[in-house]
């Protein structure tokens, strides 16, 4: 029997969706739907402070005025602390936890290159308080074959070092949550922007210690600004305009490398759907961005590529 394919598009609340998050999007879905799939719509907002008010309403009616359908209710991470908190106690349990005193600036003193130099692994020294908690690297190196960049192999005790899932300011740390999240809700596949790659070997190192089955990953190029940058909304990215989701959609997928026609970007929006759905094409994604921002197109009627991102 064959299993079902289960995706997830998962944005964080900081701010109304961007094109980069369209991208993100789109792939996501289309992968999930070539497949007779499912995809779901989760919003990780387990982080307060960086969440704007109000965004998380903003991203759920931009991605129904913009066609896409996910399946069931809307999963939030916020309300999802008890499961994050259980598997914690469990890791905690299996003593692969332990307090850190650690700053930021104490890091950066005693390893310039920003791998945690396991200062707190042995015991906090006397007086100290613990800031926060880490997980302990073992010597293993994480090693998946990404469907997009490739052979990926990371040995995190050397590259990264033990790492926070409990911050200072108590809240949990994103890779415990994601980690989690895609391991229970029985994901098979996680589409999402190159950034996150890095984020990757520790999402699966604590699946593995926590018994979990990780699912396939697939790591698309990202967009940038003109200057250079990751489109974000850290760096005012120009939000979506519902009014115009058919171009949009259409230079989403003239970035991932599909051959959508040009006569597309003003056709209706279920047939644009259609056409994306009937001739995804995930050999055509390239590993990184192929296309300058001045020949993916316009991003509206009535504006150029270069204007819009001007603000990102």
């Amino acid at each position: 029997m064959t299993e079902l394919y289960r995706g997830r598009f998962a944005p964080s609340p900081t701010g109304p969706l961007h094109f980069g998050s369209l991208v993100a999007a789109v792939a996501s879905y289309l992968q999930a739907r070539r497949h007779a799939g499912q995809w779901w719509l989760r919003i990780e907002d387990i982080d307060p402070p960086r969440e704007v008010p109000g965004a998380s309403e903003s991203i759920v009616r931009t991605l129904a005025q913009f066609g896409f359908e996910w399946h069931g209710e809307v999963v939030y991470q916020s309300q999802r602390s008890e499961i994050y908190q259980t598997a914690l106690a469990q890791l905690q349990q299996d003593g692969l936890l332990y307090p850190c005193a650690c700053s930021r600036k104490d890091i950066a003193l005693r390893s310039p290159s920003g791998v945690y130099p396991g200062t707190c692994r042995e015991g906090l020294a006397k007086g100290q308080q613990p800031r926060s908690w880490r997980v302990r690297c073992d010597e293993r190196v994480i090693r998946f074959i990404d469907g997009i960049q490739g052979d990926i192999q990371c040995a995190l005790s050397r590259e990264i070092g033990d790492y926070v899932l409990e911050r200072a300011d108590g809240l949990l740390a994103y890779h415990l949550a994601v980690g989690v999240d895609d391991a229970q809700q029985g994901m098979t596949e996680v589409v999402r922007g190159a950034d996150l790659l890095a984020s990757t070997a520790q999402q699966i190192y604590l699946q593995q210690l926590l018994g979990y089955t990780s699912p396939t990953y697939l790591h698309h190029p990202v967009v940038l600004n003109t200057q250079g940058q990751k489109l974000s909304k850290q760096n005012l990215a120009a939000p979506l305009v519902p009014e115009q989701a058919v171009p949009q959609l259409w230079r989403a997928l003239r970035f991932l490398g599909q051959p959508i026609p040009p006569e597309l970007r003003r056709c209706s929006l279920d047939e644009l759907w259609q056409w994306a759905i009937s001739h995804w094409q995930l050999a055509a994604i390239p590993r990184v961005a192929q296309l300058p921002t001045d020949e993916i197109g316009p991003l509206t009627d009535k504006g150029s590529m270069e204007d819009a991102f001007e603000n990102g």
